[in-house]
């Protein structure tokens, strides 16, 4: 689409009912961010109240018609999607507009490949248009959903607005808070008062507070104490709880959109046992579990009975695959005709709205168990004679781009489409550690079903622990490395990056889950470039360098973590690099980055980069404590910044036993985002990078 043009959905594609707007931009250093909004407005083109304005703090509709997902990996990084159950929007609202704002000064004239997609329930992409004027401005109209003569139609916008999302907010009648405070006196409140959340409820914020930092105020995770609670430029901490509470600051205007959830208590309650020997009973239990499709059954009953009892819960896995938001009703071993011989899917899901049915069939694996083509494939040819919507497969596996766990043919003489969707045990654990630890649910009750589920998920027997095991080609791609005889264009070394890949994506979403933030892997390859393609090329590195190398993004931190699995020398290497300070000295520099550190291993190396130079000044941490100096060149070298690494040996196995390759990844990762990164300033210039 072209600036300004319209098109009605209706003329695309017939199941419009729901439909999935997706935002996505790029930028030159990899590290470009903005956050996306939503405006529900009426015939005079105004909010009927702060409710209609939906954002990271405010992220799903009650009535299910609008809910932000956050941002999903792509072939070519990530993008943010945004679901719409059209025909849940109540009937006074005329015009819907997304939106998009960047922070602490940020430009979308500094982004390329500014773009906004559309896709049908079915998740068929229907439009595209790419904004390549976007200019000097802190906020962007990407679009509008609309109303004519009671069908839904698109107009791109492609519309700036230099005032940012504030400015934006109040033209669509969003009430703003306007009595601000300077920002100084924000940032010395914010660390006399670290914590001003009561009761689980979230703290409100708008334009400059990045939703990192809101939700680590309001989630039960401890924020360590050595590092200050980061409050950005123009930021804000407005406490809201039951009983009335002083306002620690006041800022620039922002809504007033707080809402109240139930999240679990930050400290667990003290046990009545006698001793460790006894056993909380537990809603789901696993001691019986004695085969697979035991596991399979268990699972499939579980899941699907606190989705449907859940309704947050229910609605967040559903969402994205095109299901309306409505009555929720789940199934398990139901019959269904297929010639002489009736097919029996692990579980049904339908969903009602204003009377009609969303319908998805659902196949499980566990324990690290396959998908199998043939059973897919009949679910799909049922799913598509009876007019079911989905077949949703859930299994330890992780579905890559370009790279489907299972082929399915589609007859392309029937009308009628059917969508194939995926879902790892890794992603059904992570939503629900996002629930019931940080986001909330609606009550008690809720928060305590979740917990019960992830106890399940989480434990041994279960069957349900993500991807766990790197492939019969790691073993011989190590020993092929290892002798020198591993030649590029071998299919084995494809197999170990695919795995790689899947590795570190399920990396992000269970540590994403324990913080409550966004961790995302960072995609370097050119925009566009074939999924296939960029890991054959990986793979040819692999076998040059014999190294796996990945990068995570982690919301709130001041760098992107790199993370590298050298299979010549058997060494795993976390690292971080930070840009040197814009002002001072750099031995005051020096210092400071010791002191921060004083409570990091001994073993962390510490490296100094300079401007157009290699080879700069290192050394432990152990050795630069008491000579913070040495880190300085002798050259006087402009120092552009600082790298900071910790290497552990690799598990020489290739599953996730306790010298497995796969635990010892987890175990870096960890170790170095609890012991290094929380160490580190989160300055609001470097947090939101």
């Amino acid at each position: 689409m072209v600036k300004g043009a319209n098109v009605e959905l209706t003329a695309l594609s017939e199941d419009v009912g729901s439909v999935m707007v997706s935002l996505g931009w790029s930028s030159p250093t990899g590290e470009g961010d903005a956050d996306v909004s939503v405006l529900l407005l009426t015939p005079d083109g105004k909010v009927r109240s702060d409710a209609d304005f939906y954002f990271y703090n405010n992220p799903v509709a009650a009535d299910g018609s609008v809910q932000l997902l956050g941002k999903t990996p792509t072939a070519d990084g990530n993008e943010d999607r945004i679901t719409f159950d059209l025909t849940a929007i109540p009937a006074d609202v005329e015009q819907i507009i997304v939106a998009a704002s960047r922070y602490n000064g940020a430009r979308f004239g500094d982004l390329d490949d500014v773009r906004v997609t559309l896709a049908d329930g079915s998740g068929e992409g229907l439009l595209r248009f790419s904004i390549e004027d976007a200019g000097a401005v802190g906020a962007l109209l990407f679009g509008e959903l609309y109303r004519r003569a009671g069908d839904w139609k698109f107009r791109a916008l492609g519309q700036g607005y230099e005032s940012g999302l504030a400015g934006l907010a109040q033209d669509y009648g969003v009430d703003i808070d306007d009595d601000a405070g300077e920002v100084e006196e924000a940032e010395t409140a914010a660390e006399a008062e670290p914590e001003v959340v009561a009761d689980s409820v979230a703290v409100e914020a708008v334009e400059a507070v990045p939703p990192a930092e809101t939700k680590a105020a309001a989630a039960p995770a401890p924020v360590p104490a050595s590092a200050p609670l980061p409050v950005p430029e123009q930021a804000v901490a407005e406490p809201v709880a039951k009983e009335p509470v002083e306002p620690v600051v006041k800022s620039v205007p922002r809504p007033r959109t707080a809402k109240k959830k139930v999240t679990l208590p930050k400290v667990a309650k003290r046990s009545l046992a006698e001793n460790d020997s006894w056993r909380a009973a537990r809603l789901f239990p696993v001691s019986a579990l004695k085969s697979d499709r035991d596991r399979e059954t268990r699972a499939t009953s579980v899941l699907l009975s606190v989705m449907a009892q859940v309704p947050e819960f229910g609605r967040r896995l559903t969402a994205e695959f095109g299901a309306p938001a409505g009555r929720m009703e789940t199934f398990t071993e139901v019959s269904l005709p297929n010639g002489d011989s009736p097919r029996r899917p692990d579980g049904v899901i339908r969903v009602e709205r204003a009377g009609k049915l969303w319908t998805a069939l659902v196949e499980t694996k566990t324990n690290g168990n396959s998908l199998k083509p043939d059973q897919v494939q009949a679910y799909a040819d049922i799913a598509a004679r009876r007019g079911y919507e989905a077949v949703i497969t859930l299994s330890n596996d992780v579905e890559l781009d370009g790279s489907p766990l299972v082929d399915v043919k589609t007859d392309g003489r029937r009308k009628h489409k059917v969508a194939l969707r995926h879902l790892s045990w890794a992603d059904v654990a992570h939503q629900a550690q996002m629930l019931i630890r940080h986001e909330g649910v609606g009550n008690a009750a809720h928060a305590w079903l979740l917990q019960e589920l992830l106890h399940y998920l989480q434990h041994d027997n279960s069957g349900c622990h993500g991807f766990q095991n790197m492939g019969p080609a790691w073993v011989p791609v190590r020993n092929g490395i290892d002798d020198e005889t591993l030649c590029q264009g071998d299919k084995r070394a494809v197999e170990v990056v695919e795995n790689w890949e899947r590795l570190v994506r399920q990396v992000c979403l269970r540590l994403g889950g324990e913080l409550g933030q966004k961790v995302l892997p960072v995609q370097r390859a050119k925009r566009g470039t074939d999924p296939r393609v960029r890991r054959e090329a990986l793979a040819d590195q692999l076998c040059l360098a014999g190294r796996l190398d990945s990068e995570l993004r982690i919301e709130g931190t001041p760098g992107i973590l790199a993370l590298s699995a050298d299979l010549r020398t058997g060494k795993l290497r976390t690292s971080i690099e930070i840009a040197a300070p814009e002002q001072g000295y750099p031995l005051t520099w020096a210092k400071r980055l010791v002191r921060q550190l004083s409570d990091a291993p001994a073993d962390l190396h510490v490296e100094t980069l300079l401007v157009g130079q290699t080879g700069g000044p290192r050394g432990t941490l152990e050795r630069l404590r008491p000579e913070p100096g040495d880190l300085l060149p002798k050259n006087n070298a402009e120092i552009a910044g600082f790298r900071l690494s910790l290497f552990r040996s690799m598990g020489s196995s290739r599953g996730n036993a306790e010298s497995g390759f796969i635990r010892s990844v987890d175990e870096a990762v960890d170790r170095f985002h609890d012991h290094v990164v929380t160490r580190l300033d989160r300055s609001p210039a470097s947090a939101r990078r």
